[in-house]
């Protein structure tokens, strides 16, 4: 990797010319060299001071971004001729909270097992970041709930969704076919952290039909899907989640989910890759086995 790159990229972590240079094994006049290099490149200051400390400039950021690229690429480009030259391959998978609780993870766990020489690494992230990490090439898929709208991105349908209004069996309401509005405004609710997606799929599906959230009686929000569904099987309050999350839990009769009557939240889940993706058949394999687990399911 090109010496500047690096530099480049450890002193917009560090913060700290000397820092970086210590890191690095490098001088700090060595380092303000490497940078000074790049600036008169691109034709753009890089870094400026000022009463934060050091700080990017604006065309210093999108200098960083390309270098963290070109960084993730070069990594990967080892990977790969190595993987090559061993018959074996790896890849790099992104996830959602969402994905990494209902069967998703089940499936590439399945794919990864049944592939001799393929290996996966699975990271959990919020859509955006995982959107960062594949236009960075840092990961090689990534599978979510939210279409990609960048043209240099190809995608599968990988299955449809919908959020539904979980509780404890032996919530009164359990009994029902459907909750209503009114009745969920009685209720005590758990929900996601108000940045998730599944959160911001129930607000905005408020607002369709002119109500909010804010005159929901939220006690508690949590990140975790698992610790969710856990306090409302408990009787501790009801959640909206999507339905793939809760299959297993209302098949063992720990929850029950219900729609909520006038209010469509559906949603499509995604596996997203960069158009010059290589292999569309493990792509084509992982869509197979995971209709063939929805249908068991």
């Amino acid at each position: 990797m090109d010496q500047k790159i690096e530099t480049l990229i450890k002193v917009a972590d560090t913060k700290n010319f000397t820092r970086a240079a210590k890191e690095l094994n490098l001088t700090q006049p060595g380092v303000s060299h490497h940078i000074a290099q790049l600036e008169e490149e691109v034709g753009a200051k890089i870094f400026i001071r000022n009463r934060k400390g050091l700080q990017l400039t604006s065309e210093g950021e999108i200098v960083l971004r390309y270098a963290r690229r070109i960084k993730a690429m070069e990594e990967k480009l080892l990977v790969d001729v190595a993987d090559a030259k061993n018959h074996q391959l790896k890849l790099r998978v992104g996830i959602t909270h969402t994905s990494e609780s209902n069967k998703v993870a089940e499936v590439l766990a399945r794919y990864s097992n049944e592939n001799v020489g393929v290996s996966l690494t699975v990271i959990t992230d919020t859509i955006n970041n995982l959107y960062n990490f594949l236009d960075n090439y840092e990961i090689d898929l990534a599978i979510v709930e939210e279409q990609p709208h960048n043209p240099k991105l190809g995608y599968l349908v990988l299955g449809s969704d919908s959020l539904v209004c979980i509780m404890a069996n032996e919530n009164p309401l359990a009994s029902k076919s459907a909750i209503t509005w009114k009745e969920l405004r009685k209720e005590k609710l758990i929900l996601r952290l108000p940045d998730s997606e599944t959160r911001k799929l129930f607000a905005s599906s408020l607002k369709r039909i002119s109500e909010s959230i804010k005159d929901l009686d939220i006690i508690m929000e949590i990140d975790n899907i698992a610790t969710i569904k856990n306090c409302v099987s408990n009787g501790l309050g009801v959640s909206i989640l999507p339905l793939s999350v809760c299959q297993e839990d209302i098949r063992k009769k720990k929850l029950k989910a219900l729609p909520i009557k006038n209010l469509s939240m559906d949603r499509q889940t995604f596996i997203v890759y960069h158009n010059d993706f290589a292999d569309q058949k493990i792509l084509q394999d992982i869509l197979q086995m995971y209709q063939e687990k929805s249908k068991i399911i």
